[in-house]
């Protein structure tokens, strides 16, 4: 039995409004804490490994995200039926939809994540940039909010300098995102970035940005409690993407000097400040090539990516999530943040490669997962798994860390050799052939890379799985 670990016990049950790896990742921390767990999950989900291990489960509806993990509706009253004391989003869905934060509120339910002002603010882009240009913090040259037509973006575009980069208002995830490299395509894509913006978040607003050429794409891990104290946890390098989607994420980055490193962090607190932040939220940046780096957004959430920051500072950002909203202070200072390891976090996708990144749902046939000194696995699969097809691809995450990146990438490499999933097509394949590829381990990957690898590495390389077993 484990004795609840707060000094204040206000949470003692928490509804987990979310699924997959992220789901069983808080029931374990809420297990170490001595916190009861209430798991929601769609029709789809019933078999799923975070419904299984919680200690109460409710089905809250249709295996569509719309009718089960979107319905803030059927999460209050499940949270009501559960009489739980707060709930934890995860990422994705109704993580960063200040209206459900609200909700909880209203219901005096605790939201483990942020205030919903600060989701709102953070939220809407162009007001995010407002904030922390207050707060001294460097944003992309832009527009100064949402655009009213394509004459106006033209003008702006002008100004700045070709190429630019349209943007949705609310948007994530790379939609709504377009270039343009002149004044015929601008007038193109701003129409198109409009459309797609408001088909996926029902918001057509965008805005605009000076196009940054082959940046770093560098985050910042911020924590912050009621009493006032914002601290940063180091960076991760995100910069290997596939249309705007992280594959790929490291900390610390290879390209940052610890001057550069402390100048963004104190920054990115600046930043975190100006929004009246509190819990875990991550304040993302380009960088490029001579070092200047620009705030493009705030994500008001755990990330998928936070793993590689507990492997590198031994501090687990779940527990301490739920610890801030329970209203306790954070238990260490700037100056008692080290960094002793080098992590690398892979993204485990149900994806073909060969077939353009197509999803491959299915039954898993057979699931082994590497493990060893220094190797970390976050995934809900296990053979004979079901991947529905409603949902995001990822499956899992594998984390590898050691003292130096030079141990973390032949570690990476010797994991990814060993992890074997069977029935479906996974990107293992691309990850292992990345792990080799010279540019990447080198240090030397920009948000281009992807491109880059894919025109002069023969596809055979990234798609043969491996065949043991």
């Amino acid at each position: 039995m484990v004795v609840n670990s707060f000094q204040n016990t206000v949470i003692q049950k928490v509804l987990i409004a979310n699924r997959g790896e992220i789901a069983l990742r808080i029931v374990r921390a809420c297990r170490e804490l001595g916190i009861k767990t209430l798991a929601v999950y769609s029709e789809a989900d019933a078999q799923s490994l975070h419904v299984q291990l919680a200690d109460e489960a409710i089905c809250i509806g249709g295996p569509k995200g719309a009718d089960s993990y979107l319905r803030a509706d059927r999460i209050i009253a499940a949270a009501e039926i559960g009489n739980v004391d707060a709930i934890h989003p995860g990422y994705g869905f109704l993580s960063e939809n200040a209206k459900f934060a609200a909700q909880c509120e209203a219901c005096n339910i605790k939201f483990i994540g942020p205030k919903s002002k600060s989701i709102e603010m953070m939220g809407d882009k162009s007001v995010a940039k407002d904030t922390v240009r207050k707060a001294k913090v460097i944003t992309v040259p832009g527009s100064d909010g949402p655009l009213s037509n394509e004459n106006e973006a033209i003008k702006i575009a002008r100004r700045i300098g070709y190429p630019v980069i349209i943007k949705a208002v609310a948007g994530g995830g790379g939609r709504g995102m377009r270039i343009a490299h002149n004044d015929v395509s601008l007038a193109k894509e701003f129409n198109v970035a409009k459309n797609e913006a408001e088909k996926a978040f029902g918001n057509g607003s965008v805005y605009l940005e000076k196009y940054i050429e082959k940046p770093r794409h560098i985050e910042f891990q911020i924590l912050a409690d009621s009493h006032g104290k914002t601290i940063h946890l180091g960076e991760r390098d995100c910069s290997v993407q596939r249309r705007h989607q992280k594959l790929i994420e490291e900390s610390p980055s290879p390209f940052l000097t610890p001057a550069l490193r402390k100048e963004m962090g104190k920054a990115a607190i600046r930043a975190a400040e100006a929004a009246q932040y509190q819990n875990a939220g991550t304040i993302e940046f380009l960088v490029d090539a001579k070092g200047n780096y620009y705030f493009i957004e705030m994500n008001t959430r755990i990330q998928v990516e936070h793993p590689v920051t507990e492997e590198c500072t031994g501090i687990d950002l779940i527990k301490q999530q739920i610890l801030i909203a329970n209203g306790e202070k954070l238990p260490f200072d700037q100056s008692d943040i080290t960094f002793t390891k080098h992590a690398i976090e892979c993204r485990i996708n149900a994806e073909d490669p060969a077939k353009n990144f197509a999803p491959s749902p299915g039954t898993i046939g057979l699931y082994y997962a590497p493990g060893g000194h220094g190797v970390r696995v976050d995934s809900h699969a296990y053979s004979g798994y079901t991947i529905p097809p409603y949902y995001d691809s990822m499956i899992g995450k594998l984390i590898c860390f050691g003292s130096t990146r030079k141990i973390a990438l032949e570690r990476s490499y010797r994991a990814l050799s060993e992890y074997l999933i069977r029935g479906i097509k996974t990107t293992i394949p691309l990850h292992k052939a990345i792990m080799s590829d010279p540019t990447f381990m080198e240090g030397k990957a920009t948000t281009a890379y992807m491109e880059d690898f894919f025109a002069r590495t023969p596809s055979e390389l990234f798609t043969q799985e491996n065949t043991r077993l």
